[in-house]
């Protein structure tokens, strides 16, 4: 699970190293995020943990490792981290 953050959005990738594949992906310019008027960027990085869960679990995806991408583990990364977690997502 690659999470990749910049100034307005954020992105998720679940991706099978050893293919070198992307398996499933969530960000918040997806349609159902982007609508989504007056959120917090904290908020916004909620809703992306939880989609980024629910498309993994989909997938077959039920325990990742967790590249934050460089990022410190807190704000918006630590807000996607924990609703992954809570949408059943094993780290």
């Amino acid at each position: 699970m690659s999470v990749f953050r910049s100034n307005t959005n954020i992105y998720v990738q679940f991706i099978d190293d050893i293919n070198g594949v992307t398996l499933a992906s969530a960000s918040s310019m997806s349609k159902e995020i982007a609508e989504k008027k007056n959120i917090t960027k904290t908020e916004q990085a909620r809703l992306v943990g939880q989609l980024a869960a629910k498309n993994a679990m989909a997938k077959g995806i039920e325990s990742v490792v967790f590249d934050r991408g460089g990022n410190l583990y807190h704000g918006r990364v630590n807000a996607l981290a924990d609703a992954a977690r809570e949408g059943g997502l094993k780290f």
